[in-house]
């Protein structure tokens, strides 16, 4: 019976370990660090992105912020295996599933506006009134420059005969105000400072786009957004109109191999930087699944459903993940080694049937030689052999409920001997 135990044990532990690599390989812990690519041209967001850090540094997970050349960047780095980046910040409309097929959106973030100032005596409400200006669109390789000249297409300016000229925020806000150039098209957050300082300053002006809804339908990467009276200082009732803008929103792309307990902690990290109201934002309209251009995760389907899984939901985000991961061991454990441990003792009993059934085998081939007139040196050669296989019998180790296999094997070899005697 201690045998039985030994060998059931020995196969249990064997299948433990084989399961264990498995789990693995198949279902490893969660990274402790993760890193978000953001364009320079959304620095802006510093404040966001440190809110980020902290809620991530909460549950033990490093967020590094990676600063790149713009969102085209951002998306080569989440297909490129050695780039170390597992998120991005991408503007609506710059890429889509069928261009980069290894990447998924956990949903959009916020509203990016596209803020059109500009010099003059004239009221600019068409983007078509800008033939003929110089215009900063933002650096190349920066979503600014991309959406401006989509939107400049469907307002019916052509681009390639546009007069554009690539800087930065900083550089286009300071050549406005100096005349170099006449007009600034910016994307930026309405609580950036260069917003405030161009809409303050005297002989510049923001355009009210007027065909702001008709561009929205006509291509889906823009938003519709009303920038109330007054929004951007009470003080001075500035705008003194509410004011039409058009407007991309940001979105959070990742690997499509991320983990998904990784997945969940950023959703829950966008959902308190991004879930209060803002100037353009209705309070919890933020984080949300409307993202025409890539396919949302399954982990952000189950989040915008219900909040992410039961454990996520209820425990701590260390402990959810270790369960997580329990329960996915547990249940392939249980359905593999409760048939497994079933058949552990036929598989023993087999085993020693066999080890008697050996002894039958050579008691056999032995009463086939046995011939019907033997002189006594061949009885004597029969007895020897005969005593050979009791030999290797009373070795044999055996347990207790397997004694009357073993008499009756004994016993049949004494019947063979007095064969060989009475002949």
């Amino acid at each position: 019976m201690d045998k039985k135990l030994g060998f059931s044990v020995l196969a249990g532990t064997v299948a433990l370990i084989i399961l264990f690599f498995v789990f693995q390989r198949l279902n490893p812990a969660p990274p402790d660090h993760l890193t978000l690519a953001v364009g320079d041209d959304q620095m802006e967001m510093e404040s966001s992105l440190k809110l980020y850090q902290r809620i991530l540094k909460a549950d033990g997970v490093k967020l590094d912020i990676k600063y790149t050349n713009g969102p085209f960047e951002n998306m080569d780095m989440l297909e490129d295996d050695n780039s170390g980046v597992s998120a991005a910040f991408v503007q609506d409309g710059l890429g889509s599933f069928e261009e980069h097929p290894n990447i998924e959106s956990l949903g959009s973030l916020f509203y990016e506006p596209i803020w059109i100032f500009y010099r003059g005596k004239n009221n600019y409400e068409y983007l078509s009134q800008l033939v003929g200006d110089k215009i900063s669109v933002g650096k190349a390789g920066h979503g600014t420059l991309v959406l401006t000249e989509r939107l400049m297409t469907i307002s019916g300016l052509d681009p390639s005969v546009a007069d554009l000229v690539n800087m930065s925020s900083t550089e286009a806000a300071d050549a406005l105000k100096k005349g170099k150039i006449d007009v600034a098209i910016l994307m930026l957050p309405a609580s950036s400072p260069i917003v405030k300082d161009l809409a303050t300053t005297k002989g510049i002006k923001l355009m009210n786009v007027v065909q702001a809804e008709a561009i929205s339908r006509k291509d889906p990467a823009f938003r519709h957004l009303v920038l109330p009276r007054g929004a951007l200082d009470l003080e001075s009732d500035f705008p003194a109109q509410d004011i039409h803008l058009v407007s991309s929103t940001t979105t959070m792309l990742i690997r499509d191999r991320l983990h998904p307990a990784l997945s969940y902690l950023l959703l829950k990290a966008a959902t308190e930087v991004h879930n209060p109201a803002g100037i353009f934002e209705k309070k919890g309209e933020f984080p949300n699944s409307k993202d025409d251009s890539f396919v949302l995760s399954k982990d952000a389907v189950q989040f915008y459903k219900s909040g992410g899984t039961f454990l996520q939901r209820y425990l701590p985000y260390w402990l959810a993940a270790w369960l997580d991961r329990f329960i996915f061991l547990v249940i392939p454990v249980v359905a593999f080694l409760l048939p497994a441990l079933k058949m552990v003792p036929q598989l023993y009993f087999w085993r020693q049937k066999t080890k008697i059934y050996q002894r039958y085998g050579e008691l056999k081939f032995l009463e086939m030689q046995i011939k019907t007139e033997a002189t006594t040196e061949d009885k004597e050669g029969y007895l020897r052999q005969l005593e050979q296989i009791e030999d290797r019998v009373d070795k044999m180790k055996m347990p207790k409920n397997f004694s009357d296999y073993i008499y009756s094997l004994k016993g049949h070899i004494q019947l063979i001997r007095d064969r060989i005697k009475q002949d």
